[in-house]
């Protein structure tokens, strides 16, 4: 089988990363950054800004290599809501303008019938949730169509706002088993499937509209494939090229997936559940503290912030498991998985005069990790891991990660969304598993973090 050309476009919160795909090999790869705005409940970006940022970036790959892409799709992140009107805001998983009348309703039993429903935890981040607080406050007209960043990208490319199952099914909108938005739902919300957008297979193929073909100057037979959500394909690249089941991407946020066949829900847990394609889906349970938790001690706690990341190596290496008994809870931006409260807080414990700066920085990175262990216990209990995420890019935290969670853990470049798309678009045949960088759990150390672990968050 003769594979395309394949573009992946993959729309995060910080940015956009674009990937040029032949045969397994990344011929062109470039990350664009994308600002959020808002405030601390807030947080939302500009749809038209983000358009603007992407263009740039397509028209950035060398004019030959474009004429050569057949396919392109894209991977864009879940939980966005956009009212569709001219300031194109794109309210973001983080937005938690929703937490003061979503905590009332979880208490419900209309919410544990939504979650089996939909599958999606009844937490602030969701478009359920977002929407129940723009209609309680009546801030948008009645007839306002409601879409989200893959609406946003689809009608720039075909004219026409389309959603594909896999991120319609993290919207809280959406009816799992049934793959169509939900009416008792909907009709909960006071809103109609006219104000959504269709609903496809994440295989579905569309024409690009003639002018942004010639815009980019692309072939006159390139297809845009709608593709699916981030989280589901970071999930079925490590699956796809390497057979592992389980998965972890430390990114901004944080989540631990599972690839499975049949709809995996618990009520007290609350994991997520979402559509891939026919005979997948993805289980889950996400946290808000991943990266950025990292990104607020470089600003604050390191002398260097711009070299905080090529001294933790030395950093470390020069400090004791357990910094010195302090410990570090990480909820700065509240929590979802396994607490799911927007009230949760952050902060030092057991801080005494005899604790460093270092043993700060070393509390803040133990205690991210600390908390994505127990997602991984919960999800991926005695799994080898397939990891991503700018985390694992500093070995150094990446073999931590593997100390700390017990678990080896697999980092390679194929473990990206991007290669999700063409994995899960152009099916390639795996001729040998791609060498990935390797974090084995150092015994002592594995035991030294399963005992801190029996009580740190206590």
């Amino acid at each position: 089988m003769i594979l395309s050309v394949f573009l992946g476009i993959d729309i995060g919160t910080t940015a956009i990363k674009l990937g040029v795909i032949e045969e397994n090999e990344l011929l062109y790869t470039s990350e664009l950054p994308l600002q959020t705005y808002g405030d601390e409940r807030i947080k939302y970006q500009d749809g038209n800004e983000l358009l603007t940022i992407l263009q740039a970036g397509i028209l950035a790959i060398p004019a030959g290599l474009r004429k050569k892409i057949m396919r392109l799709s894209f991977s864009t992140a879940m939980h966005s809501l956009m009212p569709d009107n001219e300031t194109k805001q794109i309210f973001l998983w983080s937005d938690l303008q929703a937490a003061e009348v979503i905590e009332p309703f979880k208490q419900t039993s209309l919410a544990a019938h939504f979650y089996e429903v939909s599958g999606t935890p009844i937490h602030a981040m969701s478009s359920f949730a977002k929407l129940l607080y723009f209609q309680e406050i009546k801030r948008y007209p009645e007839e306002t169509k409601w879409y989200g960043l893959k609406e946003l990208v689809m009608s720039f490319f075909t004219g026409t706002p389309t959603i594909d199952y896999a991120t319609a099914s993290a919207t809280g909108l959406f009816d799992l088993r049934k793959k169509q938005w939900s009416n008792e739902i909907l009709d909960y919300l006071g809103i109609s499937v006219e104000q959504l957008a269709t609903a496809v297979d994440t295989d579905q193929s569309f024409e690009m509209l003639p002018a942004i073909r010639r815009l980019f100057d692309f072939s006159s037979n390139v297809q845009v494939i709608i593709g699916a959500s981030d989280g589901t394909l970071a999930a079925y690249a490590s699956y796809y090229s390497t057979g592992r089941t389980a998965s972890l991407t430390i990114g901004t946020s944080a989540a631990v997936r599972q690839i499975t066949k049949t709809v995996q829900l618990d009520q007290e847990k609350q994991n997520f559940c979402y559509y891939l394609k026919e005979d997948l889906l993805v289980s889950g349970a996400p946290s808000n503290n991943g990266g950025v938790v990292l990104a607020w001690a470089a600003n604050h706690l390191a002398e260097h912030p711009a070299e905080f990341y090529s001294i933790l190596p030395d950093l470390l290496s020069q400090t004791e498991v357990g910094a010195k008994e302090l410990r570090f809870w990480p909820y700065l931006n509240g929590e979802r998985a396994p607490y799911w409260s927007n009230e949760i807080k952050g902060g030092f414990y057991d801080l005494t005069l005899e604790h460093t700066r270092m043993d700060m920085i070393r509390s803040v990175i133990e205690g991210v990790l600390l908390n994505v262990r127990q997602l991984v216990k919960l999800v991926a209990n005695d799994q080898e891991l397939s990891v991503s995420g700018g985390f694992f890019q500093t070995p150094a935290l990446g073999q931590l990660a593997a100390d700390v969670f017990g678990n080896a853990c697999y980092y390679a470049p194929q473990n990206e969304p991007i290669f999700g798309l063409y994995y899960l678009l152009e099916q390639p045949k795996m001729m040998a598993e791609e060498i990935q960088q390797t974090y084995l759990p150092n015994l002592n150390q594995q035991e030294a973090y399963k005992q801190i672990a029996n009580h740190y968050f206590e």
